[in-house]
């Protein structure tokens, strides 16, 4: 069988609740046509880069996927026909990452970055600069 990553967003105005029912139902798709989810991850409410059936923000879920070519047919069908659904991809890649995708440890890194910073002085901890002197204006000044 090959392996596949299927992105989707979903509407911003959906409920977690109603954003794991998606999940959840692609899964099943998979399932009953004899495919297998390996990893199923929610990014969570991201900004999109630009407005998408007057969505501002979507809720990013991605499934790694073990299936024949048919189930991925299926499950686009699928997904194409639910209205909560306003984009999604599918990819086939040559093996899934072990652990944790790019976009989790996204999270990590700024956390981290957020614990680095805690040891750097604020800006009002900065020496006086003094006066800067006269500035040229408009006028002739």
């Amino acid at each position: 069988m090959a392996l596949y990553e299927h992105v989707f967003l979903a509407r911003q105005d959906l409920a977690q609740a109603q954003v794991d029912t998606l999940a959840e139902t692609a899964t099943k798709i998979i399932e009953d046509n004899q495919g297998r989810v390996v990893k199923t991850e929610t990014w969570g409410l991201r900004s999109l880069a630009y407005r998408i059936a007057k969505n501002r923000k979507a809720h990013y879920v991605m499934l790694e996927i073990d299936a024949p070519g048919s189930v991925i047919v299926e499950l686009e069908r699928q997904t194409q026909i639910n209205e909560d659904v306003i984009r999604y991809m599918t990819v086939k890649v040559d093996a899934h990452e072990a652990g944790p995708t790019v976009m989790m440890r996204k999270g990590d890194r700024e956390r981290g970055r957020d614990r680095d910073r805690g040891d750097r002085p604020d800006r009002g901890d900065r020496p006086d600069r003094g006066d800067r002197g006269p500035r040229g204006g408009f006028d002739g000044e």
